[in-house]
């Protein structure tokens, strides 16, 4: 295992002299801090389905990742942001693919092939876990909450932007309301139906339902 004493960077100036990387890639550095992140995030959500949030500690975490403490706090402030990783993966998608959605294709067809089915996807199986003990845990729902109101400001002006609407209008911000809060809910009601595999059939079921129509409505403007 490579701990994070690696992936901050130590080492790593030989990659400097490789020449520029591919356009649009990470660097090799930040590719391993996410990694080491992952990981982290990975040991946690494990620790505290076993143990609980209260007794888990701060020592615990980093010996489970076989980091020092010291180490651990270079990558997160407190435990409960260990998780954050994990639950990133859903609304980053999204963002991402919304900042870079072409301005010739229809805004509804954004909430087709975003996620992949949970059988493909070794983050999701811990994904389910993480987003069950939100709902036990205030410390780590207070984390997936604050995600989300910080994607729905992210998400104002770039669906004002695609629907013609003013920037920063109390319309855009409802859009971006409709929009993250269905996210969120799609991705907890795929948590609640056991007997499904696929966590892309629930978010797109219910997104198809919701987002596709706000877009549509948004992107005709304010009458």
């Amino acid at each position: 295992m490579e701990g994070p004493g690696r992936a901050d960077g130590a080492g790593d100036s030989p990659d400097a002299a490789r020449g520029p990387r591919r356009p649009g890639r990470p660097p090799l550095t930040e590719r391993r801090k996410e990694a080491t992140r992952l990981e982290i995030a990975h040991e946690a959500v494990r620790l505290f389905a076993a143990r609980g949030l209260a007794a888990t500690s701060w020592d615990d975490v980093a010996r489970a990742v076989g980091v020092s403490t010291r180490t651990l706090s270079r990558y997160f402030a407190r435990k409960e942001e260990c998780v954050r990783p994990l639950l990133t993966v859903a609304v980053e998608r999204f963002v991402t693919t919304l900042r870079a959605w072409p301005a010739d294709r229809p805004l509804h067809e954004i909430t087709g092939p975003l996620w992949p089915p949970a059988d493909s996807d070794p983050e999701m199986g811990t994904l389910r876990e993480l987003l069950r003990l939100t709902r036990a845990e205030p410390g780590l729902r207070s984390v997936w909450l604050d995600l989300h109101y910080e994607a729905e400001r992210v998400m104002v002006p770039l669906l004002a932007e695609r629907t013609g609407l003013p920037a920063g209008s109390p319309e855009a911000q409802a859009l971006a309301l409709v929009v993250n809060g269905s996210l969120r809910l799609a991705v907890e009601l795929w948590v609640d139906q056991p007997g499904t595999d696929s966590y892309a059939d629930v978010v797109h079921a219910l997104l198809r339902r919701t987002v596709t129509p706000a877009l549509e409505d948004g992107g005709r403007g304010p009458a």
